[in-house]
């Protein structure tokens, strides 16, 4: 039987539960029912996974939950601390982190304030991969669970690998570097598993603490969409891995040919976003030339728009808002 691992993430600075001029509160230990949201989240997992890491950001909050833990007879999480990869922080190095952490199979990412978790909902997310490499859900309006999702772990964290050389730290990038993708309606299957949607109930304000309410789910799209934009690259990460490992080391000549050289080959196979990310990185590259920079910069911006319309076409709005944002930042930058 195949392996899995749930990683929760429990780094984030909760800004948005704060009180005004009130003593900042820790929202991953915020009360719920006599019990943390990090130990419900904890025990709606434990059925359906073989081991759980929660992820945190630094050592004073990993010893601090270990108490916690420790109170609530919690002895099946292991807490870990975020790695270190080119200062760079957030939800993907929590990912990431969990991911080299476990030799699992799979992986069931979950943040620490969705409490109400449905076991037969994380089992559905692990069930339905089949042959793609991410599933997440997906609401009729093209909006994504980004940070609830399960994942192929040995190919994610190749992608994930990559990601973070290239200084990428968004959890969406995940997604668009596996190019095999379950989008998973949450108005399917999952509502007869879950009818009141109660794993969608993410505590962003105390208020939320009393009115647990899910994201309001309205449309047609019941059915799940099986995205296929081709296998990711998994052969040319390494040589993008060597030619920003060659840019750090200030080889700059070479790091340009050989992203330039992933980039034509990616381009052929229509893999839209790591062409782009390659053309990226040539363009900020020293050795290149203005006119290099910019040709470069132009087949960047034209890989993000040709990956949005990929999007746009199965109504995956929000990856699609992603890469024209890049595409933007792009083109500001050829200007």
């Amino acid at each position: 039987m195949k392996k899995r691992v749930a990683i929760i993430l429990a780094g984030g600075k909760g800004q948005r539960f704060q009180t005004k001029n009130g003593r900042w509160q820790d929202k991953a230990l915020a009360d719920l029912w006599g019990k943390p949201l990090l130990v419900h989240v904890v025990e709606s997992i434990r059925d359906v996974v073989d081991e759980a890491f929660i992820v945190v950001n630094d050592e004073l909050r990993k010893r601090e939950y270990g108490k916690v833990l420790e109170t609530f007879g919690v002895r099946d999480a292991n807490l870990i601390t975020d790695l270190n990869v080119k200062g760079l922080s957030g939800p993907l190095i929590a990912i990431y982190t969990g991911l080299k952490s476990s030799e699992a199979d799979y992986a069931l990412t979950i943040p620490s304030d969705a409490p109400l978790l449905s076991r037969k909902v994380a089992d559905y997310l692990f069930t339905e991969m089949k042959e793609s490499y991410v599933a997440v859900p997906m609401w009729p309006n093209g909006r994504l669970e980004t940070l609830l999702m399960t994942l192929n772990r040995k190919t994610c964290i190749l992608i994930a690998d990559a990601l973070c050389q290239l200084g990428r730290s968004h959890p969406d990038d995940i997604i668009r570097g596996s190019q095999k993708v379950l989008l998973v309606s949450p108005l399917g299957e999952i509502k007869n598993l879950d009818p009141e949607l109660k794993s969608f109930v993410n505590i962003n304000s105390q208020e939320d603490l009393s009115h647990l309410q899910p994201r309001q789910g309205r449309g047609k799209m019941i059915k799940n969409i099986r995205l296929n934009l081709g296998e990711p690259p998994l052969e040319e990460i390494p040589l993008i891995l060597e030619a920003s490992k060659r840019n750090d080391s200030k080889d700059f000549f070479a790091s340009a040919e050989m992203f330039a050289g992933s980039a034509i080959r990616l381009e052929k196979k229509e893999r839209f976003f790591w062409a782009a990310l390659c053309r990226e990185h040539q363009a900020k590259n020293q050795s290149a030339s203005a006119q290099q920079g910019k040709e470069a910069f132009l087949k960047a911006a034209q890989n993000y728009l040709a990956e949005a319309q990929v999007y746009d076409e199965n109504r995956c709005f929000l990856l699609a808002e992603r890469a024209k944002s890049d595409a933007a930042w792009i083109q500001k930058q050829i200007k």
